[in-house]
């Protein structure tokens, strides 16, 4: 008797643990399927080898959920690309009169006038070039925001860098800043795009020009961290924290979009870099790394 009731309790304990063992590798399955599924974009759904009844109705509701959240993610990018394909179209389509404006203008300051003509031209001539900024800002991040292809190859990104202030010396000079600049002499090489490195670079640069309170610091470290900062007294915490935010503009720079931080971050993670912005001690500091 007492060797039925061993091998009964062995039996049963050898299904208990099968069962156990198949439950676990069933939530294993679960947690990998699902984890791929939210990375990739695909149609197919969550399945497991296990015919356990609580295990098919967890992955079942599952499936309804990833169903819903595709759905939504479809919707997103849907109203995304037409958003990006009507800042294109109104971006081109304001080029044109602009175009033609400016050539009336240069007609009439050609001609001349009386001072107060000059002065109601001047005024226009101001307006319409920032309008004209603005149109190009905006045209430009539609076409990055729509083309994905990253042309890779490996950098100096010291160099890069050297050459992007080196474009900007008649700029920061025009600003009467004299720029603080400290590069490590160790070589940071890392596989970028050369063209989105220095738009990144100089949407960056052209930032701290439009918030800097007359001063500019920029540092590479040995570990190929870049740090760009200025002061900016003016500039609250909770603005630092939306710099990057899609046409997010700060109340005194009534001439940007708010693009061009967008598209540093947009270019910076499409390459598998970290961009950050903080403020600390009323100076802002922009922290990027590949």
């Amino acid at each position: 008797m007492l060797y039925i009731l061993v091998c009964i309790l062995f039996i049963a304990t050898t299904l208990l643990s099968i069962k156990l063992y198949l439950i676990k590798k069933s939530a294993r399955e679960i947690k990998d399927e699902l984890a791929y599924r939210l990375e990739i974009s695909t149609n197919t759904l969550i399945g497991i080898s296990s015919r356990d009844k609580d295990m098919c109705i967890l992955a079942d509701s599952l499936n309804v959920q990833l169903k819903e959240l595709r759905k939504k993610r479809q919707n997103y990018e849907r109203g995304d690309l037409e958003l990006k394909e009507a800042i294109t179209n109104i971006s081109h389509d304001l080029r044109t009169p602009l175009t033609a404006i400016i050539g009336y203008l240069d007609l009439m300051e050609n001609i001349g006038g009386n001072d107060e003509i000059s002065h109601y031209t001047a005024m226009i001539r101001n307006r319409t070039d920032v309008m004209k900024q603005l149109t190009e800002e905006l045209f430009r991040y539609s076409i990055i925001a729509s083309v994905q292809e990253t042309n890779l190859e490996m950098l100096c990104i010291n160099d890069v860098l050297e050459e992007t202030l080196a474009g900007f010396y008649g700029a920061i000079t025009k600003c009467g800043i004299v720029p603080d600049i400290d590069i490590s002499e160790t070589r940071t090489e890392k596989k970028l795009d050369k063209s989105a490195l220095s738009r990144i670079f100089s949407n960056i640069i052209s930032n701290a020009l439009k918030y800097s309170d007359g001063d500019f610091q920029v540092r590479l470290s040995e570990e190929g961290v870049i740090a760009f900062s200025n002061s900016a007294k003016k500039l609250t915490s909770i603005e630092a924290e939306k710099l990057f935010d899609r046409f997010y503009t700060v109340e005194n720079a009534r001439n940007s979009t708010g693009l061009g931080l967008s598209i540093a971050k947009l270019l910076t993670k499409r390459m598998g870099g970290e961009i950050s912005a903080e403020l600390e001690n009323g100076r802002l500091i922009i922290k990027l790394y590949f």
